[in-house]
């Protein structure tokens, strides 16, 4: 049987942002923070490279602005990104006060006979401003949130609970447009249970699985942007998607991704007779920014015809490559690539989703009561083509934001109604799971051969036309059938493509990660794509 719960904040998301956000709202506040899987499943956990912030004494405020904003092709909000990095000392400092363990340099002492922090480098930024946890970033800092949130006695983790829709006033028929919560397939009982709460809070992350090729792990399915999208938030340039332009190729290694600091430290690009050639197509070679390392090497694979190029950085001291890059040293070796003393067959695959629900500097979506943090949002700090570790910089700062402007909001907020329970009194169980299958497997080779590294008119129409097929057949089977997870990420896969392929069909160039061979040039003036729902502003 389905309940109902009630909180002062319902966080959607278990990552980065999501646990900062909790931790960072005082103790006396009910919080309730949902991961649809195991908490460990969503990218957060995954990501190898570190943080990006201002943190050594030869860097600088401007610096760390001036090279975001050319990464980001321009088309970044300057304020967006000023707002990002000023604020990247203390969202630092906060995750050290944590506990998370980042990597120290043991070459330098500092006076008072500690240890400096190591930085390294990464493609797009012009100092060492990348602070890591050797090539684990990602694992210690979640590891130390959970930990902490794990602590708090007002905050519940709930695994294996998947949002469906959020609940709005409008929906319900009441004047007013606040988000008052969302429904929640609970998992292990298989009903939907309806959360309400004073504030919510999407951090479900990107919708990189949109596409055949991920580094990301199965979870990235767009599900707070769709769900943004239906309660009437505007989303923006979708149409930008990286590709990051080294997963690991083996046919074992799902959604393996070889770290970015591996160039940073001197790894090399190779073709597969052992040639260079990230030279031939710009000046800073293998610290190029990613969106045009991705695709040159897609253009040399297209060009040879090969399934994978090579990163080298087998020239470099054993031990060197077993200490800064662990991960990869061991699960390359797990596949038979030993990468101190040879190359790693490389791909690009899609890795994260530069656009989203569209945002202020707080975090406030469209929606009164619902916020969004993370990879689920269009802040402006990105514009065309993210640059390398100020993803997880963005997470941080903005979750900060995001819940000391709902600890101003909370005198004035106003009592929520009673929530109406889920109608499942009009739909059967399915025996036609294997239409899901066969959609999902559909909409993700399309979107990859279609809205992919490179994108034609003429691909944009036949994914446009394929996709609102799908829409349909989707929201037939979602009208007559009981929801599951598969049908569920299905419905919001589908419809983020929707809106990536209706965004990448309005920008008439090429910028950033947006290339196309229509429009190989860039216009004079950067401008959004800003999509409009159809009940927004009624």
């Amino acid at each position: 049987m389905s309940q109902h719960f009630q909180h002062d904040v319902l966080v959607i998301g278990s990552g980065a942002a999501g646990l900062t956000l909790a931790l960072t709202l005082p103790s006396h506040l009910r919080i309730a923070v949902l991961s649809k899987g195991d908490l460990t499943n969503g990218s957060t956990y995954w990501a190898q490279g570190g943080v990006a912030a201002v943190l050594d004494t030869d860097d600088t405020v401007e610096s760390h602005v001036a090279d975001t904003l050319d990464a980001g092709a321009g088309l970044c909000r300057e304020d967006a990104v000023r707002f990002t990095v000023e604020h990247s000392r203390e969202a630092i400092e906060w995750l050290i006060e944590q506990g998370v363990p980042f990597t120290r340099d043991d070459e330098t002492a500092r006076e008072d006979g500690g240890f400096e922090f190591h930085l390294t480098r990464e493609g797009g930024h012009s100092h060492r401003r990348i602070i890591h946890a050797a090539d684990a970033t990602g694992a210690a800092i979640f590891n130390t949130l959970l930990a902490q949130a794990r602590q708090r006695p007002n905050i519940e983790l709930l695994e294996q609970r998947v949002a469906v829709d959020l609940i709005t006033e409008r929906k319900l028929g009441l004047p007013g447009h606040n988000c008052l919560g969302a429904y929640v397939l609970n998992r292990n009982s298989g009903e939907v249970d309806t959360y309400g709460a004073r504030f919510t809070v999407l951090a479900s992350g990107g919708a990189a699985k949109v596409y055949l090729y991920t580094s990301n792990p199965d979870g990235a399915c767009g599900d707070g942007i769709a769900m943004a999208w239906r309660a009437g938030c505007r989303v923006g340039n979708l149409e930008f998607n990286q590709f990051h332009p080294t997963c690991l190729y083996h046919p074992k290694a799902k959604s393996f991704l070889i770290t970015e600091a591996i160039r940073g430290e001197g790894g090399l690009l190779k073709l597969p007779n052992g040639e260079r050639f990230m030279q031939r197509f710009d000046p800073r070679a293998e610290l190029a920014p990613r969106d045009i390392v991705a695709r040159a090497i897609d253009h040399e694979m297209k060009r040879l015809g090969v399934d994978c190029l090579y990163l080298d950085i087998s020239h470099k001291p054993a031990e060197f490559i077993k200490s800064h890059f662990p991960t990869v040293y061991e699960r390359c070796l797990g596949f038979g690539i030993d990468i101190t003393k040879e190359a790693i067959p490389v791909v690009p695959a899609a890795h994260y989703t530069c656009g989203g629900v569209v945002v202020d500097q707080h975090g406030h979506t469209d929606v009164p009561g619902l916020y969004a943090i993370g990879e689920t949002t269009f802040t402006g700090l990105h514009g065309a083509n993210r640059m390398a570790s100020n993803s997880l910089l963005e997470c941080f700062v903005y979750a900060r934001s995001a819940a000391a402007d709902i600890l101003q909001q909370l005198a004035t907020s106003a009592a929520r109604p009673t929530l109406p329970s889920w109608d499942a009194s009009q739909v059967t169980d399915s025996d036609e799971d294997v239409i899901i299958a066969h959609n999902w497997d559909e909409l993700r080779r399309f979107m990859w051969d279609y809205v992919g590294i490179v994108r034609t008119n003429k691909r944009l129409q036949r994914a446009q036309h394929r996709v609102r097929l799908l829409l349909d057949e989707i929201d037939e089977f979602y009208s007559n059938y009981k929801v599951s997870r598969d049908l569920i990420e299905l419905r919001n896969l589908a419809q983020v493509a929707e809106l990536i392929i209706r965004s990448a069909m309005q920008r008439k160039e090429s910028r950033g990660l947006h290339y196309t061979l229509d429009y190989p040039e860039q216009l004079p003036e950067a401008r959004d794509t800003i999509l409009v729902p159809p009940i927004y502003g009624e």
